[in-house]
């Protein structure tokens, strides 16, 4: 029998440990509660949190919600109600809870997590609870929130489905202050990329050096006091692949693309309104800056009265409050910004839009070169070598043909042969009226000289004939 005491002695002895162990424990632990809102307005570390632990779901995960809103590409993944997870950051464990409970109603409404504002009555609460040991407390809110934080965006801007938007200005001239809403959102679906454009790789790659540089250097631009933008002017021929480069650019930064048409803008202060009202990480575009606006009045003098010596109303855009906004004090307006110009004739640009920190990067998009053939003949037909790529090579050299052309003529058949042969032809033929329209040219300048000289000679005439009678009554 006294064995049999022992182990019951001992038992009890364990349990009382066990459980004077497990409640040190339970008291050496904190919980951290991330509500949804604070107040009306949404909590950005629970949207953060709801983002990250997506990432962090394990087979023993038994409940999630799944939606996918009507014009967005990916499925939103978030955690059901009540359901755990564990997560482990610098070999600390922390596990997160989602709580929900039920709530009166609120007619007065609250913003959502995308900043609009709903009405609908709020029935219930959401919070995640983290839990951990109390002495990490310093390593969470120091490092492990502002990881999760950090990481969200990243999931974000990865995952999200890129736009482009346009300013409707029905609304923006005719609905108040509302200019958000004036900027209509459209999914953006170009499939071009670096490896699709046709540009040398010299080019290529320096643009995207250029673009990472750009992205990781938050700091440094606020260390030397400039504002977190980039400006890029691309010009040359149409055809060349502008609009293509832009788009692989959004692509590749996951930056939503803003196409800004500045002859739908009457004044500098609409301008101002406007691209304050643009989203941070993100692409503003002005096409054909060189015909967008006419911006000979710039310096124009003006009155107490903002009229000038003609009287009449100054209020217009001008290049000076395009530069405000590129680069003076309203260009802080935002962080991580790219800023495109596009133009078929740098030359009629002004020299104020060109200096660095305004366009800070030139891009010369020229003529099909022998590389951007071969990316266009892969892009299209599939090959990377063909016997007629020689000769191809060869006349694309020696003719001025836009990649935009080039592609045009691969589309015409799937059968490389009969593809690549066509653009020999196409390519020749280019060539030909490229000659031919160069001696009507000359030929053309050569008439007009002519007749200029055959119409100086007859207008020098008569005064001749007029010195001779003069002379002729003189006598």
């Amino acid at each position: 029998m006294a064995p049999s005491l022992d182990f019951e002695t001992n038992l009890a002895t364990a349990k009382t440990v066990l459980t004077t162990v497990a409640s040190v424990a339970a008291t050496a632990m904190m919980t951290v509660v991330i509500e949804e809102f604070d107040g009306l307005v949404s909590n950005h570390i629970f949207e953060a949190a709801e983002t990250y632990l997506v990432g962090k779901i394990s087979p023993s995960t038994q409940r999630l919600k799944v939606s996918k809103p009507v014009k967005e590409k990916n499925l939103s993944i978030t955690m059901e109600r009540n359901e755990t997870i564990v997560d482990v950051f610098n070999g600390v464990k922390f596990k997160w809870i989602l709580v929900c409970r039920q709530v009166g109603g609120n007619a007065g409404g609250f913003h959502n997590h995308h900043g609009g504002f709903n009405s609908m009555i709020q029935s219930e609460v959401r919070s995640f609870e983290l839990s951990f040991h109390k002495k990490y407390l310093d390593l969470v809110l120091k490092s492990y929130l502002p990881h999760v934080v950090s990481e969200s965006k990243s999931v974000k801007q990865e995952k999200k489905t890129l736009k482009i938007f346009t300013v409707d200005s029905r609304k923006f001239y005719h609905y108040g202050d509302d200019v958000g809403n004036a900027w209509i959102p459209t999914n953006l679906d170009h499939p071009a990329t670096f490896e699709t454009v046709a540009l040398d790789m010299e080019v290529k790659n320096f643009i995207l050096e250029d673009l990472e540089r750009f992205v990781k250097r938050k700091e440094y631009y606020r260390k030397v006091g400039k504002a977190w933008k980039r400006g890029y002017l691309l010009y040359g021929p149409p055809g060349t692949g502008k609009s293509s480069l832009i788009a692989a650019m959004a692509n590749y930064l996951k930056f939503d693309v803003y196409d800004l048409e500045l002859t739908e803008l009457r004044e500098n202060t609409d301008l101002k309104k406007l691209l304050i009202a643009m989203a941070n990480r993100s692409i503003l575009v002005v096409e054909d800056i060189d015909c967008s606006v006419d911006f000979h009045d710039r310096n124009l003098a003006v009155n107490r009265f903002g009229q000038d010596y003609n009287g009449n109303r100054t209020k217009q855009l001008t290049l000076s409050g395009l530069l405000n906004f590129v680069d003076g004090l309203w260009s802080s307006c935002g962080d991580e910004r790219i800023i495109i110009f596009t133009t078929n004739h740098k030359e009629k640009l002004d020299v104020a839009l060109l200096r660095p920190g305004r366009m800070d990067v030139h891009v010369h998009l020229s003529y099909c070169t022998p590389c951007g053939f071969r990316v266009l003949v892969s892009n299209y037909l599939g090959i990377e070598e063909h016997a007629l790529f020689e000769e191809i090579e060869q006349q694309i050299q020696a003719t001025k043909v836009t990649p935009a052309e080039v592609a045009e003529e691969l589309l015409k058949s799937d059968d490389p042969d009969i593809a690549l042969k066509n653009l020999i032809e196409f390519i020749k033929l280019k060539k030909k009226e490229i000659v031919e329209a160069k001696a009507k040219k000359e030929k053309e300048e050569a008439e007009a000289d002519k007749k200029g000289e055959e119409k100086d000679s007859v207008q020098a005439e008569p005064k001749d004939n007029q010195e001779g009678q003069n002379m002729s009554f003189a006598l």
